[in-house]
């Protein structure tokens, strides 16, 4: 098998990956019917809406996930995902019937959007440190990268489904194709050999556990400057979402096949970005700087794209290096945290990005609707932008390279200082 693909040798990530992409393609198409719903129908096109929407549904991942990571640690991991498969789907079902039975009002999309976010917060620490017993030590880096293509296949197809379904039928069935699709994880799960796994040692039971990861992460200069990284770009590079859907109505006006399309294109360069991660052996620090200076310089050229067509295509280079940023910074947090550290190291990790765009999420969203979609990219791009330059400002006080040879590192094959 090509080494891009190595880890899918192991029948137990095999089946774990399959179940993923058809629960990733369902999570995708609700979160286009979960924006394109709040605001057309519930609302008269209020970004502060969407926003608070998306807020809502990224707050519990900030305020519950080092505690989710502390479960992820000391419990099964796969009894913990069964759980909250079950949750998420129900979750779905319910504004699913909501919408379908026309009752459905702009507080069900808020509550649902809040539960969605609490269970998010205990399953997804559980489901990043899963990878490693799935695969083992060896293969996490390409397991990492496999599934972000896993997961940026679906944000490719996902939206671009939910858009023509939307248009068809309404955003009611989307949400209940949503619920159905996490029974494939559930099966996969059930499917998986225990035996085969290769769990790490629980963390030992205690108090100040949460604490107790906060305290390793700051004592490591290089995931400081990593989570101070990833709540920035999570909160003014990453809401993709509110920025698409306010650009797509109030910029250019197009309908809801063309805002799901949006989606589609930029799964375009996220999968490109994945999969050229899979190909490498591990992370390097000029993929993170990299990438987040890219991320930063294609969003603020967005900002300023006349037509539909060039902002839908400067966003397949907003997906390629957003995925090269994440993909550098979770690969990097899984090869080199300590076993009994990786779940509550994870869960800051996510608490932090998905944290980030719970506070930038409604803030996007109001500058867009006060000031104009534009305004609110450029501002986007611009603290990015400033936020990678400051990062590699960062790491060349700590190396023995310049400030403008580590830029240069960032674009040519140069020997890389540690963080």
């Amino acid at each position: 098998m090509s080494a891009m693909f190595r880890a899918l040798e192991n029948r137990n990530y095999r089946i774990w990956a399959s179940g993923a992409l058809v629960s990733n393609i369902g999570t995708w198409m609700q979160r286009i019917a979960q924006d394109w719903l709040v605001l057309t129908v519930l609302t008269n096109y209020s970004g502060a809406a969407v926003g608070i929407t998306t807020g809502l549904q990224f707050l519990p991942m900030l305020l519950l996930g080092p505690y989710g990571g502390v479960l992820a640690d000391r419990y099964r991991k796969r009894v913990i995902l069964l759980w909250t498969q079950v949750a998420m789907g129900l979750t779905g079902l319910a504004l699913g019937l909501l919408v379908v039975t026309g009752t459905a009002e702009l507080w069900h999309a808020y509550v649902a959007a809040l539960c969605l976010g609490i269970a998010s917060a205990v399953d997804a620490p559980s489901r990043q440190a899963f990878v490693s017993e799935l695969v083992g030590q060896d293969n996490i880096a390409n397991a990492v990268a496999l599934n972000s293509a896993s997961f940026n296949t679906a944000r490719l197809t996902g939206p671009a489904i939910a858009g023509l379904l939307i248009a068809w039928v309404g955003t009611g069935p989307v949400f209940l194709l949503n619920a159905a699709s996490f029974g494939a994880v559930i099966i996969s799960l059930f499917r998986i050999r225990a035996s085969e796994l290769s769990p790490a040692a629980p963390a030992s039971r205690g108090k100040h556990q949460v604490a107790e990861g906060v305290r390793y992460v700051r004592n490591r200069p290089d995931l400081v400057l990593i989570m101070v990284l990833v709540g920035i770009l999570g909160a003014f590079g990453m809401n993709f979402p509110i920025i698409n859907a306010l650009m797509a109505t109030t910029e250019f006006g197009v309908g809801a096949g063309e805002f799901g399309l949006l989606g589609s294109i930029m799964a375009v360069g996220t999968l490109a970005g994945a999969l050229l991660a899979a190909r490498r052996a591990g992370p390097r620090l000029r993929f993170l700087l990299g990438g987040a200076l890219g991320l930063g310089a294609f969003t603020l050229l967005g900002s300023v794209s006349p037509s539909f067509w060039l902002f839908a295509a400067v966003l397949i280079p907003v997906g390629l290096a957003s995925i090269t940023f994440l993909n550098s910074c979770n690969t990097s947090i899984q090869l080199s945290v300590e076993p009994q550290f990786r779940g509550r190291v994870l869960a800051l990790y996510l608490a932090v990005l998905q944290g980030g765009t719970a506070v930038g999420a409604p803030l996007m969203g109001w500058i867009g609707s006060e000031f104009g979609a534009r305004w609110a990219v450029a501002a986007g791009g611009i603290i990015v932008l400033l936020a990678a330059v400051a990062a590699v400002a960062v790491v060349s006080r700590r190396s023995s390279l310049s400030f403008r040879d580590n830029l240069r590192m960032v674009f040519r094959r140069r020997r890389e200082p540690a963080l």
